[in-house]
């Protein structure tokens, strides 16, 4: 294996170095003496202290090599990406990603075609930033090719060697420094002037990018605990009107001042409702249930119903999604009794059913009734009891 081999620090409380899963897999394809490495995220979160999900490792053993050493095993070997280097190694029922060191050849601003290497700074090179392209040892020695221990101890997001260079290989990147931003940087960190101006002299970019990327990258960071700063210089680079005209982050800063103070966890879709924007479902991609949960949250945010009605149809969540977007729409603090509301629009259960209001009412002015009567219910506050509302409807309780 070529490149530098310094270790910095060991890692001891990261969770992923008593997998004995994952140990399993490096053992198998450390077997013949070459060596396996933690990558990426994994690292990156552990030296943060933050959990992380995912485990991706990297190799110089070549693809077909690692399925050869996995089978002898007694391993299952899934070439899931053979192309780019990437095989599936299944241990005790989970699936960890093993890819072979590479670099790029070719890109496109979409796709790259690689070719592989033992040489780990090459690997390390074609990563995005030098937060993310460090490794660590199946025993939890870390190895920082590119030097980007620094940056992530001063939380500060930088591209690999030459941001233009970096982002026209993926123009997704834009999207991925903000995200990474919000999630990972710290506000006196700042943004990087020069970084910036790359993002601007390449936004034409994310024209090449399809709806589903953008959404799914925009999503991630409107989960992040504050966006605000990272959607505000995405905002004035041009960067969120061409993911989503029409699109305003003034809102934003409000809206997550007051998630904080009223106790209600952060939806990302109800982050995406204060931006407005045209038409988000279709730059977004969003899914069938996010279109209808992100148009039940702004609707309800923009009418005047009281929140105990928007609970007792739509649920508590939205009812809380919507009495927050609706503070900040307004700008104004939530009522004191607005949880009050809600609990009680999210308990109440209409005391009326269609068979009460038989055989007296049917077919469509059954249905006329029975909407009024529920209305009417409503309107009271829930108070109206059964026999209220049948002497309502002229019928005998």
């Amino acid at each position: 294996m070529g490149g530098p081999d310094d270790i910095f620090l060991t890692l001891q409380d990261a969770d992923w170095l008593t997998d004995e899963a994952a140990a399993a897999v490096c053992a198998v394809v450390s077997s013949e003496g070459a060596g396996i490495f933690f990558v990426g995220g994994c690292v990156r979160n552990a030296l943060l202290g933050i959990p992380s999900t995912d485990m991706d490792l990297a190799t110089e053993v070549l693809p077909e090599e690692v399925i050869r050493l996995t089978e002898a095993a007694g391993l299952r070997a899934v070439p899931t990406g053979i192309a780019h280097g990437t095989v599936t190694v299944v241990a005790d029922g989970r699936g960890f990603e093993v890819t072979t060191f590479r670099k790029d050849v070719a890109t496109d601003g979409r796709r790259a075609v690689v070719a592989f290497t033992d040489d780990i700074v090459e690997d390390a090179r074609r990563r995005d930033f030098t937060m993310n392209a460090l490794y660590a040892t199946p025993d939890g020695k870390v190895i920082d090719p590119l030097g980007g221990l620094p940056d992530l101890h001063a939380r500060r997001v930088r591209f690999i060697e030459d941001a233009s260079q970096r982002i026209r290989e993926d123009y997704l990147r834009i999207l991925r420094y903000f995200r990474f931003s919000a999630w990972y940087g710290k506000p006196e960190a700042g943004f990087d002037a020069d970084t910036l101006a790359a993002i601007a002299d390449n936004m034409d970019g994310l024209a090449q990018l399809s709806n589903e990327r953008i959404g799914a990258e925009t999503k991630k960071l409107l989960a992040a605990p504050d966006p605000a700063p990272a959607v505000a210089v995405m905002e004035r680079l041009g960067v969120l009107s061409a993911i989503l005209p029409g699109s305003d982050a003034k809102t934003l800063p409000l809206l997550l001042h007051i998630e904080d103070a009223s106790g209600v966890p952060a939806d990302p879709l109800t982050r995406l409702a204060s931006l407005g924007g045209q038409d988000a479902t279709n730059h977004l991609r969003l899914s069938k249930a996010e279109a209808i949960r992100l148009g039940e949250i702004r609707g309800a945010a923009q009418e005047t119903q009281p929140l105990s009605e928007i609970a007792y149809r739509l649920g508590a969540d939205v009812a809380r999604q919507a009495m927050v977007l609706r503070a900040a729409f307004i700008e104004r603090e939530p009522d004191k009794d607005a949880e009050l509301q809600i609990s009680a629009g999210a308990a109440a259960v209409f005391p009326i059913s269609a068979k009460d209001l038989m055989p007296q009412y049917a077919g469509r002015a059954l249905g006329e009734v029975l909407t009024k009567l529920e209305n009417d219910w409503i309107a009271s506050d829930f108070a109206l009891d059964r026999k209220a509302l049948l002497e309502r409807a002229e019928i005998a309780p």
